[in-house]
């Protein structure tokens, strides 16, 4: 049985779904039915699960080497193998066991304007009805749920510290390759030949859905049908067991969503002021490894 060869291990919110579900259409690229296995994570992340709907959403990570391998069984003749697992960039602790296991695999990691990754964060919780507080509020009550063993997606700023993580992986793993969002966003084309040239496949491969966004972001009303499209539960769990959740599935939940999407709120300046100071030394660290950050906001 082969074993991935390629990991995107992070920041969560900064499109590694769409990565996942791009490079899946490539014919000399495997990628498993499942994203966010989270297998070499999951015995940290089995311990944060004291929030708000924590418990649903852990039961689809992977909790064995046979299970996480069996996601792979049915690679044939692709020459890259990978998993998109967004937690793994954040616990360093834990990159010495996949390159041991994987063989050094090579590694993709996807950033954004930090600021901007916090706030879809808090609003991912908010329209999954799991985040009560504002923006603010929740920026300031993060220590707290640290210390209540809450599932570190809701650690806002925590998940948008870039550079020590990064640093890291680039000293554990042979090959890393580092893209921003943005960059994705904005010129998917260039930005999707970079990553084939990263994994060694062929360049010239068209995809014809790179204009399409994979993971519902923004502000939507509150009702019964946002609620099944957005709330964690146990029959959604079961029903993804049955049911892959393909990249057609995925553009048809977003094309409904758009009927219930309202105006996101501005984040207050007085939070983007104190957010801003926050990531300045990590911001200016991560612009003198090279990384395109024109677009993100100034720090």
């Amino acid at each position: 049985m082969r074993k991935p060869n390629f990991i995107i291990m992070g920041f969560p919110k900064c499109g590694t779904t769409s990565l996942h579900h791009y490079l899946e259409e490539h014919p000399n690229i495997f990628m498993p039915s499942q994203k966010e296995l989270h297998y070499f994570t999951s015995k940290k992340l089995a311990k944060l699960n004291n929030g708000p709907g924590d418990k649903i959403v852990k039961q689809t990570q992977i909790k064995s080497l046979s299970r996480y391998l069996s996601f792979f069984k049915n690679v044939n003749d692709e020459i890259a193998i990978g998993e998109a697992s967004p937690s793994y960039i954040n616990y360093p602790e834990f990159l010495p066991e996949i390159k041991k296991t994987l063989d050094d695999p090579k590694v993709i990691i996807i950033i954004r304007d930090p600021i901007n990754r916090a706030y879809s964060n808090y609003l991912h919780l908010k329209r999954e009805s799991r985040e009560t507080l504002s923006f603010k509020e929740s920026i300031f009550a993060e220590e707290k749920r640290k210390k209540l063993e809450y599932s570190d997606f809701w650690y806002y700023k925590f998940n948008s510290t870039y550079f020590d993580k990064i640093k890291k992986a680039k000293s554990v793993f042979s090959k890393v390759l580092v893209l921003t969002q943005e960059d994705l966003n904005q010129k998917p084309e260039q930005t999707i030949k970079v990553v084939y040239s990263f994994l060694g496949v062929d360049k010239n491969h068209k995809i014809g859905n790179l204009d399409k966004r994979y993971n519902l972001g923004g502000n939507y009303s509150s009702n019964i049908i946002t609620r099944i499209l957005f709330k964690p539960s146990k029959t959604k769990n079961i029903l993804k067991k049955f049911v892959k959740p393909t990249s057609r599935i995925k553009v048809y939940l977003t094309f409904l969503s758009k009927y219930f999407l309202k105006p996101t709120e501005e984040i207050d300046l007085e939070t983007v002021d104190l957010l801003r100071k926050h990531f300045k030394n990590d911001v200016k660290k991560i612009e003198k490894m090279n990384v395109n950050i024109k677009s993100w906001r100034e720090y």
